[in-house]
């Protein structure tokens, strides 16, 4: 005769609803990085004005992931929700990016130092394969292709630091510079070459891989350093249409 199920079999959440909420965890996650990507590499122009349902069609996931990412890019104030009217990718401001690399400069510092400290074996041969592989790709990587490392790297430092408050802290800090990367190699004239960039972040991975600390926090700063220089020429000679597309751009431009 078949067991009968007991009251605990019925409702046991890991047997039932567990794997839903792992699903809908897992599309929110997709959904969120799809929409980071779009942010990046301004596929979704800085000032430009959609709804849900053209996010949704862009990216390809359902309502409910994709309004779960909007609410926390909302809260990174990367989205701009406007009741009634949609939502507005929030334009950029150079002046307000360029204050806050100063409180990215002191976060990474705190976070580079736990990883050097604190990173397991597995964390550090990560750091020397994608160490290896952007020094064999130096002259070669694409922005676009940078930018998928850039993100493993971040969270592999960030996952090597043991410490979960920090990411979701550096999360938005991270997507901005991120996109301030792209803008400066991609649609600032004469500045497609990566390796100054390269170079300083397979610095940062060669010094925490190797548990040196103040090394790695001296590489850390003269990344912050190169950033800090990259507003001075954007600032100058950057179209501010491409900071917000609401901008009408020259005539003839």
């Amino acid at each position: 005769m078949a067991r009968r199920k007991s009251a605990l079999d019925m409702v046991d959440p890991e047997r039932s609803d567990a794997p839903a909420r792992r699903n809908r965890v897992n599309l929110f996650e997709l959904a969120y990085q799809r929409i980071e990507e779009l942010l990046v590499n301004c596929q979704l122009k800085p000032g430009r004005f959609l709804t849900v349902q053209e996010l949704q069609s862009v990216t390809g996931y359902g309502r409910t992931p994709v309004h779960s990412a909007v609410n926390r890019f909302a809260a990174d104030t990367l989205i701009i929700i406007r009741p009634r009217h949609g939502l507005q990718i929030a334009p950029i401001d150079l002046s307000r990016e360029r204050l806050l690399l100063g409180l990215r400069r002191d976060m990474e510092r705190f976070v580079i130092r736990l990883a050097a400290e604190r990173a397991s074996l597995s964390h550090r041969n990560q750091m020397q394969h994608i160490e290896r592989a952007l020094s064999e790709r130096r002259t070669t990587t694409s922005i676009d292709a940078f930018n998928k490392l850039d993100r493993r790297i971040d969270a592999l430092i960030l996952d090597a630091g043991g410490e979960p408050f920090l990411a979701h802290t550096m999360r938005p800090l991270h997507t901005i510079y991120r996109r301030i990367g792209f803008i400066y190699h991609r649609l600032l004239p004469g500045h497609t070459d990566l390796t100054g960039t390269i170079d300083r972040h397979v610095a940062i991975l060669h010094a925490v891989a190797n548990r040196r600390a103040e090394d790695a926090v001296k590489a850390s700063d003269e990344l912050m350093s190169f950033m800090e220089s990259m507003f001075v020429e954007m600032e100058a000679g950057l179209d501010p249409s491409l900071l917000d597309c609401s901008i009408e751009p020259l005539p003839g431009t």
